[in-house]
């Protein structure tokens, strides 16, 4: 076991090359400048097959002692929020012109076969819906009514700043769609802000690094006039909640001061892992990837480190569990990096062991890691290989935590797809979009029953 401090260095390395994070330095030609949005494309006489799982190298998993099975059970007074971390990084040819570095990672070129799946692509995973745009209007009402039927409270967006240097214009344009859609249906929305922007904005000569500060506080006051006091921002006791990626950049409390300093109310700060200085709150955990032995992370390792970081949030006053189904990034095989290793989702079993050890904590949140980060293969968003498995889980979890007003069912969360689809098929008939258009507000608005009643009038 290595000393907290070299721990906390390795940990610094290792998100200072990827992990949750922006494409590093892809090409000009991929997401270097902000795409422009382009109309939705043009409607086709039939609906796209569903796309099949296409085979790709994997990382060979390593066998791991048997996890705890069966429902989940929850002991505390009042249930955890459910927020799903979400990336909004997504660029498709059809809508904005071509394929972001997400999907492509300046390796792989996406192509849709005759019979609807999809090959050569940054993941290990096929959404359900197949390669989609983080901007387009149609995937994020598919995606915002899943969350609402799967029991998740909102999202926590991985958020990149304002400035259009690589994608990061891009991502903020697609996060300000998608909290619309979120508002819509009634759910939270916050922020989990990546300060190595700044790094790389340093770095590339777009920012001097005397600048460093002044941005940060530039950024700090468009979250608090853009955001902040957006009823739908989660807050705690009139405090608006600020997740941070790291910090990566800024890694002494007095520059957190010195940004914070322009906000009035200062906001409850979360940060990643081991990072206990003022003004941090509070932090979170993520898969400690860090953790492998010979690529693969073992179950021993993972509940080591899982215990330990939810014995120290006992204490703070501001509690942040984590759940996640698995890791198997595509770096490797895209030439990025040499891979951070495996854990094995063993068929849903991982998902539900760390849902259930933290909702075990009584948290106040529980982060669930992640909706769609394809490239490491932390997505519990419906897909080809697992289809609806985890927001299943989700749903279980949701009603286990004391919700009895909370009946949603598996059967409900296959709807959104079949609008999904409906609108592709139909569009340009007028009579049926603004059909479709109810139903869509339906289930929104959490009437299952009601926008099932609509799309079963189409065959």
């Amino acid at each position: 076991m290595k000393t907290l401090a070299m721990r906390i260095l390795f940990i610094v390395l290792m998100l200072a090359l990827a992990g949750c994070s922006a494409a590093p330095a892809p090409a000009a030609s991929a997401t270097a400048a902000e795409p422009t949005s382009t109309p939705l494309p043009t409607a086709t006489a039939t609906v796209e097959p569903s796309p099949t799982a296409t085979l790709k190298p994997t990382a060979s998993p390593t066998p791991m002692p048997d996890m705890p099975e069966g429902p989940f059970t929850y002991a505390g007074q009042e249930r955890p929020l459910l927020m799903a971390h979400y990336m909004p990084w997504y660029q498709s040819f059809a809508v904005s012109g071509s394929w972001g570095w997400h999907w492509t990672m300046n390796h792989f070129t996406p192509k849709k076969n005759d019979d609807g799946s999809w090959s050569d692509f940054a993941s290990n995973y096929t959404p359900l819906v197949g390669l989609y745009d983080s901007t387009d209007e149609r995937v994020l009402e598919y995606q915002v009514q899943l969350m609402k039927l799967s029991g998740i409270d909102g999202v926590i967006v991985d958020w990149y700043g304002i400035e259009s240097y690589y994608d990061y214009g891009f991502v903020n344009s697609a996060t300000q769609k998608l909290f619309e859609v979120i508002k819509k249906a009634g759910l939270k929305f916050v922020v989990c802000y990546e300060d190595q922007t700044i790094l790389h904005m340093v770095d590339g000569g777009y920012l001097k690094k005397e600048e460093a500060i002044a941005h940060g506080q530039k950024v700090m006051r468009y979250l608090q006039d853009t955001w902040f006091k957006d009823e739908a921002y989660l807050k705690q006791d009139g405090q608006p909640v600020l997740f941070i990626f790291g910090p990566q950049y800024f890694k002494e409390g007095p520059q957190w001061d010195e940004l914070f300093s322009v906000l009035e109310p200062k906001p409850l700060f979360v940060a990643l892992d081991n990072v206990f200085y003022k003004p941090v709150t509070a932090a979170y955990p993520w898969p400690p990837m860090w953790a492998s032995v010979g690529g693969v992370l073992s179950h021993d390792k993972l509940l080591s480190y899982l215990d330990e970081f939810y014995d120290k949030a006992e204490h703070w006053p501001y509690r942040v569990g984590g759940a996640f189904p698995g890791f198997n990034d595509i770096y490797k095989e895209a030439g990025v990096s040499a891979g951070y290793g495996y854990l094995d989702a063993l068929e849903g079993k991982t998902f539900r062991f760390t849902l259930q050890k933290a909702l075990d904590q009584q948290p106040d949140l529980v982060q669930l890691i992640t909706w769609n980060d394809y490239g490491e293969g932390t997505n519990i968003e419906p897909t080809v290989e697992y289809g609806y498995l985890y927001l299943e889980m989700v749903q279980e979890a949701r009603k286990a935590s004391g919700d009895a007003a909370f009946a949603f069912t598996a059967d409900d969360l296959r709807l959104p797809q079949r609008l999904f689809d409906l609108r592709k098929q139909l569009q340009g008939d007028t009579a049926a979009e603004a059909e479709l258009d109810q139903a869509s507000a339906a289930l929104l608005n959490g009437d299952a029953a009601a926008a099932r009643e609509i799309l079963q009038k189409y065959p």
